[in-house]
């Protein structure tokens, strides 16, 4: 069965989508470009020689710790296996969490271990998801002796706070990095890992398990733009419009009643005062993320959107008065 996820469904691309985290700012304009101009004629180089050398120079790192993957998702898979592969039998995930990564772990095989300690796969998602904070055990996971894998998906969209891990403890640990939701190019699939200091070896099996070609031209040009000065200039702007943004969204649904629950970074959890007629909000162009899937039942996980988007919602959640023949 496929995960679930936010964003476009049966009924299309909504109008107003809360249910996915991307730069509602966005698209950025250089990486929007230089996607658009693409060469989809050509094969890109197998090796992604220059990508790899930008990317590893962009977060000060020996060229040999990235390793480019087709999504987010696709890394996640893949490293499943390769520790599956090589004898691991227990993943350890946070109580909330992307779905992908026990879909992954249950795909291989692997068991759910409470210990992080007894764990062959550890997960980390720093902001979290769907909350949106700081991992409560994100120290003593990032110590333990298995493959600890911290995604960071969000850390570019953070609005508050910083990282829990210092650069130390960031080298011994696998960061997944994913740009296009923080370019608001979310349907150009391509994303990075930076292997740790002593994972050289995990990360030459993981290019060996790769198919060809793991990114196509288009997703190349997005993850060239990112590392760009321009586009880093560009999202540092959106993340100031972001937060303001935020502030006014959470104050809308503060006096409609919902309880907002805290976070650091461009989405929120909130839960609803009575239930939510969610056929009648997806006709009129609404879609919401509900988090059960992501262990939290009973909220909602809302992007934050702009000004006309905020103001839809607000129109569709009031209640109707009630009309007599």
């Amino acid at each position: 069965m496929s995960g679930v996820h936010g964003g476009p469904d049966a009924l299309g691309v909504p109008r107003w989508d809360f249910s996915t985290n991307a730069n509602a700012v966005g698209p950025c304009p250089m990486a929007l470009s230089a996607v658009q101009r693409a060469d989809p004629q050509h094969y890109p180089d197998p090796g992604y020689t220059a990508l790899r050398h930008a990317l590893a120079a962009f977060h000060g790192v020996a060229v040999e710790r990235i390793v480019v993957a087709g999504s987010a998702s696709e890394f996640i898979a893949r490293i499943t296996a390769a520790v599956a592969r090589s004898g691991g039998q227990r993943v350890w995930l946070p109580a909330l969490a992307y779905g992908d990564y026990a879909q992954a772990a249950k795909a291989w095989g692997l068991q759910r271990e409470n210990q992080p300690a007894q764990a062959d796969l550890l997960w980390l998602c720093e902001p979290a998801s769907p909350l949106g904070k700081a991992e409560p055990m994100v120290n003593a996971v990032a110590e333990q002796g298995g493959v600890v894998v911290l995604d960071r998906a969000y850390e570019p969209l953070r609005l508050s706070g910083r990282c829990s891990l210092g650069a130390g403890a960031l080298d011994r640990v696998w960061q997944l990095w994913t740009p296009n939701k923080a370019l608001g190019l979310t349907g150009v699939r391509g994303a990075y890992a930076i292997a740790p200091l002593h994972g050289l070896t995990l990360a030459r099996s993981l290019e060996q398990m790769a198919p060809s070609w793991p990114l196509g031209a288009h997703a190349v040009a997005m993850l060239r733009a990112w590392v760009q000065a321009d586009a880093q200039r560009w999202l540092a702007q959106s993340r100031e419009q972001l937060i303001g943004w935020k502030t006014a969204q959470i104050a809308l649904l503060g006096e409609l009643g919902w309880a907002c629950l805290p976070s650091e970074a461009n989405y929120f959890c909130a839960r609803a005062p009575h239930a939510l007629d969610v056929p009648s909000l997806r006709a009129q162009g609404i879609k919401l993320r509900d988090t059960g899937s992501l262990g939290l039942p009973g909220h909602w996980r809302l992007g934050v959107l702009p000004p006309a988007a905020q103001a839809a919602l607000a129109a569709a959640l009031q209640p109707k008065e009630e009309t007599f023949p």
